[in-house]
């Protein structure tokens, strides 16, 4: 029998037995037909592997695409290249934008890597009162959506208040339908902080995994709950890693990317988080298992995850594990560097989204009668994405409120999908500490305009070259533009390949330090500080509001 391809001489990793073995893979039409130690057959095409380790291509099955500011085509043209080979992708950005037509656009681009998709389950991430949105998602769109094979999970449901006590919200009502249409499709949750009660019911509604930041405490609970871990980078800790390990807790948990900014992706994908793993302490077979057979496991992708009859040939040659470096990847029996990179092709509709008038200085005047106003704040934290709920006494000078001597930043959201013309403020602390303006429409979920600053001309600037480019990513300073990353599809997506793509925002994330931002991820932090389920106090087009009550909060207090 004669076969396409035929690799001798590999140290394969056997899933099943978690150890590397010594033997040869044939394969046929992209899959694989048979792993052994002696095998006889003719092929097209033999490859020596020289004594090197081969392992099953990653799996990651819970991240964004639109994170990265790209598209499928591009981001698989990327994340090929460090060894992820399939993905699921929960959507929810470009739906947030344009509804169930920007998704169906969006998931008819073509990608080198096996791209299946999640339901997105918060669009909007809470309610249209709270939030305006380009599209929603509700039950007619759900019912549709699940008809489609590549649909494999319900997207993280993040609305923990419409979850554990609003039994007639939206969200319970899509989890509904899900378990009457698909009843083995697996519901993906968002539960940051909760425990006890609060997490026994949002875990008795349906949902089996989080992705959150996680503690040592935290896992135990969970995985006890019955809830699957899966671990993005602000949860690699040694400690962490040693609960997996202490508990056995392998088969309850698996590694993933959730967001990776483009000039994070130019340098790693998942192999980043599994190298991390490895070196925190956890046996590589075991981090490997994490990352290829758990994650298929957990969304029945039952033709992958493992080097074994009927598989994928989706193939990493490992020159070291514990090393975890990469020198070749297989998609589908095919070297990827012998892959054409594909280009997305998007409606023309999602590249004219933003519709919104230009500002002025006086649109940002916080104007009051009083001689001084107590202000509810929004106060950075520094080391992640949640914020604090904090209250400063501010002086009133000839009418206007002096929020600059008090050192903090004023940020503004504009509904921009030209629905009602929506505008709100919010004061932040901890942000910017020099003359200047960050601006996008990468706002965390409802993608509407936001731009935050010290000085108003410059965030009259940044505003202004958002609504000229038709969305993006812009720093300005003293008003000068310092840094522009055009989004021009939906806002939120880059037309340009990811290396490009990756310098722009680094220029943004420099020119953000320069004003005085200073954050882990200094771009997820300001694009979160609009995401309404985050803890603890965000904002919307329509104000801010108390992320666990979903009580609106005046900008001053009465």
């Amino acid at each position: 029998m004669q076969v396409d391809t035929l690799i001798e001489n590999g140290l394969v990793f056997n899933t099943f037995s978690q150890k590397f073995e010594r033997k040869n893979i044939a394969i046929e039409n992209g899959k694989i037909l048979m792993v052994g130690a002696d095998l006889q057959f003719e092929a097209k095409k033999i490859v020596d592997a020289h004594n090197r380790y081969i392992i099953p291509g990653l799996i990651d099955s819970h991240m964004h695409i639109e994170s990265s500011m790209t598209d499928p085509a591009h981001f698989g043209n990327e994340a090929v290249r460090f060894g992820t080979t399939t993905v699921i992708a929960d959507a929810h950005e470009i739906s947030n934008v344009d509804g169930i037509k920007g998704l169906k656009d969006f998931m008819a681009q073509k990608s080198i890597i096996d791209v299946f998709y999640a339901l997105p389950s918060s669009v909007p991430s809470t309610r249209t009162e709270m939030e305006t949105t380009g599209g929603v998602i509700g039950l007619a769109e759900t019912e549709e959506l699940l008809k489609d094979p590549r649909i494999v999970c319900l997207g993280e449901a993040m609305n923990f208040k419409g979850i554990v006590s609003q039994p007639e919200s939206l969200i319970r009502q899509i989890i509904k339908l899900c378990k009457e249409l698909r009843p083995t499709m697996p519901l993906e949750g968002h539960c940051p902080q909760y425990s006890g009660l609060d997490l026994a019911k949002f875990a008795a509604s349906g949902i089996t995994s989080d992705h959150t930041y996680q503690t040592p405490t935290s896992i135990v609970e969970r995985i006890n709950n019955g809830i699957f871990i899966q671990f993005q980078k602000k949860s690699m800790s040694k400690e962490n890693m040693q609960t997996i390990i202490d508990h056995n807790f392998y088969e309850y948990a698996a590694f993933v990317t959730d967001d990776v900014m483009a000039d994070d992706l130019v340098n790693g994908h998942l192999n980043v988080i599994v190298k991390e793993a490895i070196d925190m302490g956890m046996p590589a077979e075991k981090a490997i298992y994490m990352a290829t057979y758990t994650p298929a496991r957990r969304m029945s992708l039952n033709d992958r995850g493992a080097i074994a009859p009927g598989r994928v040939a989706d193939l990493i040659f490992l020159g070291d594990p514990q090393q975890f470096n990469i020198q070749e990847v297989y998609k589908s029996g095919r070297l990827s560097s012998n892959i054409t990179p594909l280009h997305p092709k998007f409606s023309v509709s999602l590249k004219n989204s933003v519709k919104v008038k230009k500002i002025t200085t006086a649109d940002l005047e916080l104007s009051s009668d009083k001689t001084s106003v107590l202000a509810n704040v929004i106060e950075i934290n520094q080391q992640g994405t949640f914020t604090k709920h904090i209250q400063e006494r501010l002086a009133v000078k000839n009418g206007l409120v002096d929020w600059q001597s008090a050192g903090l930043s004023l940020l503004m959201v504009q509904e921009r999908y030209g629905k009602n013309g929506n505008v709100s403020f919010a004061l932040v602390k901890n942000a910017l500490n020099k003359p200047g303006a960050i601006g996008t429409t990468w706002a965390h979920n409802h993608h509407n305009l936001m731009v935050m600053g010290t000085d108003l001309e410059s965030m009259v600037a940044a505003q202004h070259e958002l609504v000229d480019e038709q969305g993006g990513y812009v720093v300005v300073n003293q008003g000068q533009l310092v840094a522009n990353a055009p989004l021009n599809i939906g806002g939120i997506i880059s037309s340009k390949p990811v290396v490009e793509l990756a310098q722009e925002i680094k220029q943004v994330r420099t020119e953000m330090q320069n004003l005085g931002y200073h954050n882990f991820n200094e771009i997820m932090s300001f694009s979160t500080i609009s995401l309404l389920v985050s803890p603890e106090l965000k904002i919307s087009d329509v104000g801010m509001f108390d992320v666990k009550s979903q009580h609106k909060i005046p900008l001053f207090e009465k």
